[in-house]
């Protein structure tokens, strides 16, 4: 989902051996999260152990996070919108703000009971996004909670569910393909009517008999380095304990071979559009990323 903030951010050059982050681990989500929209329609539950969004004919609801981050590792736990979802958007997503924002995009797009829903996936870079691709799941994601993760160094991007990579983003600036690592991101989160476009392309509408509905998020964990007041929570120092070396990890993380047999199942088994094999959309030959293997 696009930040139409029109404030912008400046580019902020980053060098690291990083030593300290912030870690939050299935806290409060009161110490996390802001309720930004929606005239009492999220809310946080259950001593801050549960966040609810609601959508109904009036209004859909959002929050986004208390920090920004500029690279981390970050989960958060989903359960969608049951029964007839048509025309509803559930997006979960992190962004930068101005004309030339970074983001990374988790979209959940409704459909009728029975049909399954759309992980819609999106990376801007410098204001540039054009690179969706889009996935069924091997579950129903509106029965039980399930992990929602990115992965986010200055290597490259991994989307995963339940710990199995679906999408891989890499840092490919060497071949002029802009990457997201200069600017502080946010995490929003949104529940919202998009039955313009969301459901079978727009065909099919929300059914407001069905309002209100709910979506709910769980056991936020983040390893990640923090943006304040201009400057990154991670140090430049080193640190050599291994408990530190371990907390990094993150950073350097790279798909090892399961991870890359994992990818590659759920790519040839569920993902139902790759703009890297639109040929109708790219007549004039694809992305530079696509042609790199």
């Amino acid at each position: 989902m696009a930040s139409f903030s029109a404030s912008s951010v400046p580019l902020m050059k980053f060098s690291f051996v990083i030593c300290f982050f912030l870690t939050a681990y299935a806290g409060n989500l009161y110490q996390d999260f802001d309720l930004t929209w929606g005239d009492g329609r999220a809310k946080i539950l259950n001593n801050g152990q549960l966040l609810t969004l609601s959508l109904d004919k009036a209004s859909g609801s959002g929050f986004q996070s208390k920090n920004e981050y500029l690279f981390g590792k970050i989960d958060m736990q989903l359960k969608l919108v049951p029964g007839n979802s048509a025309g509803t958007v559930t997006a979960y997503y992190l962004s930068s703000k101005g004309a030339t924002w970074d983001e990374i995009d988790f979209e959940f797009l409704g459909n009728l009971s029975g049909d399954p829903y759309i992980l819609h996936t999106n990376v801007y870079s410098q204001g540039k996004g054009n690179r969706e691709q889009q996935f069924y799941l091997w579950f129903d994601p509106t029965t039980d909670f399930h992990t929602y993760s990115i992965l986010w160094n200055p290597q490259r991007i991994i989307f995963s569910v339940d710990g199995t990579p679906i999408r891989e983003f890499k840092n490919l600036e060497s071949n002029g393909v802009p990457f997201p690592k200069n600017q502080p991101m946010r995490i929003y989160s949104s529940l919202w009517n998009a039955d313009d476009w969301a459901t079978r392309g727009g065909l099919v509408k929300t059914d407001w008999s069905k309002a209100p509905f709910t979506a709910s998020y769980r056991n936020f964990n983040a390893k990640a380095c923090v943006w304040i007041n201009g400057a990154s929570s991670c140090s430049s120092s080193s640190s050599s304990s291994s408990s530190s070396s371990k907390n990094n990890a993150w950073l350097s993380q790279e798909l090892d071979i399961t991870g890359q047999q994992r990818l590659k199942w759920v790519q040839k088994n569920y993902m139902i559009y790759n703009y890297c094999t639109d040929t109708k959309r790219f007549p004039q030959g694809f992305p530079p990323e696509c042609k790199i293997s």
